[in-house]
């Protein structure tokens, strides 16, 4: 009987022992971008080693653009001589108008005269019929300058846009990084060639870190958006330390658990992925196990 009772209270102390010390388990990670090349050529520099802080938008490489440089100062030598021949076409109608409105001036003096019995009425016809030759002219003319103008204009925009276009892909030969973060990995080297697509490096913003945990249906009503919750990262061996942490998402869907990751309900076999923003010190590294306590 002694025994027994002995037997008893030995499994309650494991069972007590093996209660959880958490209410969800998982790993950390982050944002982690491979920057590809996005211009075909031989990398001219490339200026960063692994372990290198990256600032966004910073260009620490450049692929050779010579060629490229070359072709726009050949599209912007003809759209210069292009715009050169485009015709002036106030300068170039004003000696009509001049002429005109001075021929309208001498149709009102011989009209004046005209009354006075001082001209003829076939002068003063012939000088109507001169304004009108005028202009005609000047209506053909202005056509004529007016299309000419708009094929030099519609020729320069068309110009403009591979320009543009050049401008873009001389850009792309910058090598940048969309994010601020840490250089995990170089894929390329100063000196080789890049094609469009080719990995050069992977960037992981490692001070804005997440641990991606799961937890229950049961617990879910427990946790909302921007709950703050204690994160505890677990180095092994007895070395483990806290930090506060942030609800930043929660699963619309549930999953099966994954192998690695233990829950308060031992074992449950759907759970829901819950994010949780962390500021890291430097300590916490990519896929290292973590905990949580609400």
């Amino acid at each position: 009987m002694k025994r027994f009772v002995y037997i008893a209270i030995t499994l309650l102390m494991v069972s007590c022992g093996e209660k959880s010390e958490f209410d969800a388990q998982g790993t950390f990670e982050t944002t982690e971008v491979i920057v590809s090349s996005e211009a075909n050529g031989r990398i001219i520099s490339f200026n960063i080693e692994e372990g290198n802080m990256v600032d966004a938008n910073t260009i620490i490489g450049t692929i050779d653009s010579v060629q490229l440089y070359l072709q726009r100062k050949q599209l912007e030598a003809q759209q210069s001589a292009l715009l050169a021949s485009r015709p002036d076409i106030k300068k170039q109608v004003s000696s009509l108008k001049e002429e005109i409105a001075k021929q309208k001036v001498e149709l009102k003096r011989i009209g004046n005269m005209l009354r006075d019995g001082a001209a003829t009425q076939k002068q003063y016809d012939d000088i109507e019929a001169h304004i009108r030759i005028l202009e005609g002219k000047l209506d053909a003319t202005l056509s004529t300058l007016t299309k000419n103008a708009s094929t030099i204009d519609d020729n320069s925009a068309a110009l403009e846009a591979q320009i543009s276009a050049l401008d873009d892909r001389i850009e792309k030969c910058k090598i940048v990084s969309p994010i601020n973060g840490t250089v995990l990995v170089k894929y390329a080297e100063a000196g080789e060639l890049a094609t469009v697509g080719k990995p050069l490096m992977k960037v992981a913003d490692l001070e804005n870190i997440y641990l991606r945990a799961y937890f229950t249906s049961n617990q879910l009503a427990d946790i909302k958006l921007g709950d703050s919750v204690t994160v505890i990262a677990d180095f092994g061996e007895d070395n483990r330390y806290e930090y506060d942490g942030k609800i930043t998402w929660i699963s619309a869907e549930s999953e099966f658990t994954p192998k690695t990751i233990q829950t308060k309900e031992s074992r449950s076999n759907l759970v829901y992925a819950v994010k949780i923003a962390v500021k890291n010190d430097g300590r916490i590294k990519i896929g290292l196990s973590g905990e949580v306590k609400l």
